[in-house]
């Protein structure tokens, strides 16, 4: 096939796969292998009012749409950088009374985005949206019906006078949805507020153990010139070192499942089936299932029945306490839930690690900083033994075990663990990303608190509780 080529990277035939990316030349641990602008994207429903539907940071008091008045600003000058995306999907919210789902608006903003500038916007978009992976054939009856009815609920949300499509290609733009966007944070990195089309993004291929990880990129807002701030892009980073002509994969699921589950969940939303290493092989699969083992005696089948039955139930009434704000009922939960697991599961296993991210991000919420940093430390422990050594998430779990640590007056292992922490984000999110400099702060400030607290721990302790008393702890920003 013709090889397609943008910066360090070209489209080849992957076999089983279909078409992937490769590079073109040795990549480097943290080094962006490319970035991409988003072809559309929309904020989620549920957070339409509270998120910049320009941008996609989460603001206290957007600034609404006084047309629509659906759609939310940072202030005007992100809803004068929309205005261009914005102005077809203002006027049919408008006619249509109400916005209808985010499927439909993201389908619509695509294809009102194909008819401003066809549906290649640059020399650097390697395929187009018509040549993308559908999976229609594949689908389920029931996934083929919310399909379809979305197809009708853009029927009707369509203007009448411009150009219309058939069914079958709005199909076809839907399958391509449902199996390519790209899920997207809020400035912070720390919760999903929509989802995207990045076309080069959708040809690399998943693997459960990636050389890459994409990272959004929202833009600056510093700048005076509008266009600077809407440029909603995804970095493609190198995990660690990628040789020239390697195939570039990211990961489609968190690894954190063992491998059946992660095959069916590919099965199900992607429509493909994992022969990965790690799948193929279970790699990793006893760790996320270990029991503890004492003296060379483990557990009996029955022990280990009764405890996962247990944890099910426990993780239930967790969810459904932490979702009805009861904070002190999910702490009780979890301590009973742990105090059963402790004999019983090692501190790799998945049910495990689930209390105690829980516990840990609750006790923290709290300010009962001591015992939520013993979970934290726990649940970084038994990450490092199942991530990759640069992953995303044992970078954002080590961060916050270091920042809870640093609240609880741990002053050593919190500095420590912010250190380490630093280096993992550094690769997975680039020096310039908020969460990277935040961190460097937090960096600065504990080394300088160590270094107080190694001349003199009684008045660093003195100090400390001093602070504490004449102002909040900012608790709440860590879970």
């Amino acid at each position: 096939m013709t090889l397609q080529k943008k910066d360090a990277v070209e489209v080849f035939a992957a076999g089983e796969k279909g078409r992937g990316l490769r590079t073109t030349k040795e990549m480097q641990p943290g080094e962006v292998v490319f970035a991409e602008a988003s072809f559309a994207a929309v904020v989620f429903d549920s957070l339409s009012m509270q998120v910049c539907h320009n941008c996609f940071r989460r603001q206290a008091y957007p600034h609404r749409c006084a047309q629509c008045k659906f759609a939310y600003y940072c202030d005007r000058t992100c809803q004068h950088a929309a205005w261009e995306e914005h102005k077809q999907e203002c006027a049919a919210i408008r006619q249509q009374g109400k916005a209808p789902n985010e499927s439909v608006r993201l389908a619509a903003r695509t294809l009102w985005r194909m008819q401003r500038h066809t549906s290649k916007v640059s020399d650097g978009q390697l395929t187009t949206l018509d040549f993308l992976e559908d999976h229609i054939s594949k689908m389920s009856p029931e996934d083929l019906k919310v399909l379809n009815g979305n197809v009708q609920k853009f029927k009707e949300y369509w203007p009448s006078k411009s150009k219309q499509f058939g069914v079958d290609y709005l199909q076809h733009i839907f399958g391509v949805i449902n199996c390519n966007a790209y899920t997207m944070s809020d400035q912070k990195g720390l919760q999903a507020v929509g989802v995207g089309l990045f076309p080069n993004l959708c040809l690399v291929n998943h693997d459960c153990r990636p050389n890459c990880t994409v990272i959004l990129n929202h833009g600056n807002q510093t700048f005076l010139d509008a266009s600077f701030h809407s440029q909603r892009r995804i970095e493609l980073r190198a995990l660690g070192n990628i040789s020239e002509g390697e195939e570039l994969t990211v990961s489609y699921v968190d690894f954190l499942n063992v491998s059946k589950d992660r095959q069916q969940q590919l099965k199900r939303q992607y429509y493909f089936d994992c022969n990965c290493e790690y799948c193929a092989g279970g790699v990793k699969d006893d760790l996320m299932a270990a029991v503890k083992e004492k003296d060379g005696k483990k557990p009996s089948a029955e022990q280990v029945k009764e405890v996962t039955e247990f944890t099910t139930q426990a993780l239930a009434q967790i969810e459904q306490a932490r979702t009805e704000g009861n904070f002190q009922e999910v702490v009780k939960l979890c301590r009973e839930c742990l105090e059963k697991q402790q004999p019983v599961l090692a501190d790799t296993h998945l049910s495990l690690l689930r209390v105690l991210r829980i516990a840990s991000e609750v006790l923290s919420y709290l300010q009962m900083f001591q015992d939520a940093a013993n979970y934290a430390s726990r649940l970084v422990e038994g990450y490092a033994k199942l991530y990759q050594p640069n992953s995303a998430q044992l970078g954002m779990a080590t961060m916050r075990a270091g920042v809870i640590h640093w609240h609880a007056g741990n002053i050593e292992l919190g500095h420590g663990m912010i250190c380490q922490a630093f280096a993992i984000l550094m690769i997975t999110h680039g020096p310039h990303h908020p969460i990277t400099k935040d961190l460097e702060s937090m960096r600065t400030q504990t080394e300088m608190e160590l270094r107080m607290f190694k001349q003199n721990k009684a008045m660093y302790h003195s100090m400390r509780e001093a602070a504490l008393n004449s102002k909040p702890t900012g608790a709440g920003k860590v879970h």
